[in-house]
């Protein structure tokens, strides 16, 4: 059988442009009705629900145009109310919750050394506080259900750091250890949480990419998520790079490191020539958990 969502309720915040339109647009064709969340503000973040619906309509338009079926949510992710009330429109108008894409996002970009702190809680409040605002009534209805997906976004930024990003990128790799533990947390529950690292043209990066731009399609990076948010996805706890029809997976890996003598002090001169030994990655352990490393580290003693 094929990827299919039939049957199933989608909800994508930020879903009016760029990447979150293509996830919604995509979710619609495999059969899945789509909450399409946006509150139609600019890059910065500006703009509010009671006066920015035409991004989101257009979309459900889209979706109905094409024979699927779509509702919009103005409600902002960066409260907890907001987070709440767009999760309740899916449950109103559908009377479930199967699978959210936690995609809203907005750029302000500073050196560290120039960083604006209202700048710095504004990037935290959507990418970060907004994906716990969503999550946590979607995963309540998830669980009540038995079932979910949760797909979280976030970057190379986070994975790798980039110069200037110090907000977002603090924020991106957040929503990694987010997912990890709804992933764990989840799991008797019958949901999967994972996430995507988008490499794609939209408003926030079409002034980065150069020359690469062109090829870097948001509908490029649809596939994956789509395949996240269905059933067919036996995938939990992943992380994925995603862009220009290429897709790869993100590891944390631990090299097998130095263990210090039992007897004695450890001092820093101690770790300084044991460096090599403790940055050697010939050989590599994957924990899939806190409680792993830990394992680990027992057995090393």
């Amino acid at each position: 059988m094929g990827v299919s969502l039939r049957g199933r309720v989608a909800l994508v915040t930020g879903a009016g442009r760029g990447l979150g339109r293509a996830y919604a647009l995509d979710l619609a064709r495999h059969g899945a009705r789509v909450v399409v969340n946006d509150v139609g503000g600019s890059l910065a973040g500006g703009g509010s629900g009671g006066d920015g619906t035409a991004a989101a309509d257009a979309v459900v338009e889209e979706i109905r145009a094409a024979g699927g079926e779509a509702v919009a949510s103005y409600d902002t992710v960066a409260t907890p109310e907001g987070g709440e009330a767009i999760v309740e429109r899916a449950l109103s108008a559908y009377g479930r919750l199967d699978a959210v894409v936690n995609n809203a996002g907005i750029l302000r970009d500073r050196s560290m050394g120039k960083l604006d702190w209202e700048d710095v809680r504004s990037v935290l409040d959507v990418h970060l506080l907004g994906a716990f605002h969503v999550t946590q009534p979607a995963f309540r209805a998830m669980r009540a259900a038995g079932y979910g997906r949760l797909v979280f976004t976030s970057s190379n930024a986070g994975t790798f750091g980039n110069f200037g990003q110090s907000a977002y990128g603090a924020a991106k790799a957040a929503l990694i250890g987010l997912s990890g533990v709804v992933a764990i947390e989840g799991e008797r529950h019958g949901i999967r949480s994972n996430v995507v690292c988008p490499i794609a043209r939209t408003r926030m990066t079409e002034d980065m990419l150069g020359e690469l731009a062109a090829a870097l399609d948001p509908e490029h990076v649809a596939p994956l998520v789509t395949y996240l948010c269905s059933e067919s996805c036996d995938r939990t706890h992943a992380v994925y790079s995603a862009g220009g029809r290429h897709f790869a997976r993100v590891y944390t890996d631990l090299t097998r490191g130095w263990q210090a003598p039992a007897e004695g002090d450890v001092d820093a001169e101690a770790v300084r020539a044991a460096l090599d030994a403790i940055e050697d990655d010939s050989a590599v352990l994957r924990p899939t958990s806190a409680a792993e490393e830990l394992a680990a580290l027992a057995r090393a003693r």
